[in-house]
């Protein structure tokens, strides 16, 4: 089947070839009549004309094409922040090709391959632990791109980030002011620095109350194990012979949190009556639950809209510096929290 050309829609439009590249373009000037327009719009829709893409790559140096690999599509943060960058590529004429990790190095490193033999002109990147050999070869390799989410202090690039520490602080410091002082944290087995920002700001809370006398506040979990491991330490914690049970948990994601509040509620624990919960990230996996749960929200638009925008400068200017954008996130305070009543 031939291929129809921009010729063919300057033969069926009655203009110049030239006038068929500026409409289809949208280089239109002065010099580009409306009825020139309509006729070529007119013509290239009854020919079912489709832009060569591999041709025009060729002679821009771009594809137009931006990679998004993010850490779990499944997980309502990233499948948002992935419907709100591939939005914004699109207002710049931009295809979006995502890929998920999974945390998984070896899936991460093959992502890196593929986005680069697609010759994408740039990739959004949410790392994975001990993935800096393959940031370091993009970096060699001279390919644009920014890291959201999380960052690797190993590598210097573009990156955009929220006041990890500070909120979580402050969420601690929010606990204490309503009455609870036998707070608990669960949270990852990590060494990704913007989970263990959030650990830090909360012992640094506790510390400055003098809190932290309990060197198991904070209950560390395996990313492979979810269910199990809070199951387990939930059973320990919340046992019947223990006199000193939390009164407050901070769960530092949605996929913990939810998984906590579920076996929780198994364990018939009323919240907020017998325990305060908050936690980070929302989802809609929230609504299931009979009490509001209060929660961090993070500026999921800006985030994807900055990583759009600062990618797409480095694109167009690879001597530009760095950009290390924080943002900051709020407590959105449900009913999970209350003060506590003594």
């Amino acid at each position: 089947m031939k291929r129809i050309s921009i010729k063919d829609v300057a033969v069926k439009a009655g203009v110049s070839i030239a006038s068929v590249s500026y409409v289809l373009n949208n280089k239109i000037d002065s010099r580009i009549g409306k009825d020139t327009i309509e006729k070529v719009k007119r013509a290239a829709e009854e020919l079912n004309y489709r832009p060569n893409n591999i041709a025009k790559s060729l002679k821009t140096q771009r594809t137009n094409i931006i990679g998004l690999i993010v850490a779990d599509i499944a997980n309502p943060y990233f499948s948002q922040i992935a419907r709100i960058i591939e939005d914004e590529a699109n207002k710049i004429g931009y295809t979006l090709l995502i890929g998920s990790s999974d945390e998984n190095p070896e899936k991460f490193e093959g992502l890196i391959n593929m986005f680069c033999d697609r010759q994408a002109d740039g990739l959004i990147i949410a790392p994975v632990e001990n993935t800096e050999k393959y940031l370091h070869k993009l970096q060699k390799q001279k390919m644009p791109f920014v890291l959201i989410d999380r960052h690797l202090p190993k590598i210097e690039a573009d990156n955009i980030q929220i006041n990890n520490y500070e909120i979580s602080y402050d969420v601690t410091q929010y606990l204490i002011n309503n009455g609870y002082k036998n707070i608990h944290l669960v949270a990852y087995q990590t060494m990704l620095q913007h989970l263990l920002q959030r650990t830090k700001g909360f012992t640094d809370a506790l510390e400055k109350h003098q809190l932290l006398q309990n060197k198991n506040a904070v209950l560390d979990i395996d990313k492979d194990n979810i269910d199990q491991e809070i199951s387990s330490g939930f059973n320990h914690l919340f046992q019947k012979n223990n006199l000193n049970k939390p009164d407050a948990v901070f769960f530092t994601s949605n996929k913990l949190a939810v998984s906590g509040i579920k076996k929780l509620m198994k364990l018939g624990i009323n919240i907020p009556k017998d325990l305060a919960v908050v936690a980070f990230d929302e989802t809609e996996a929230y609504e299931l639950f009979a009490t509001p749960i209060t929660f961090v929200r993070q500026p999921l638009t800006t985030i994807g809209t900055k990583a759009v925008e600062v990618l797409y400068a480095k694109i167009s200017n690879h001597t530009l510096p760095i950009q290390n954008i924080i943002l900051k996130a709020e407590l959105h305070i449900g009913q999970s929290s209350e003060p506590k009543l003594n």
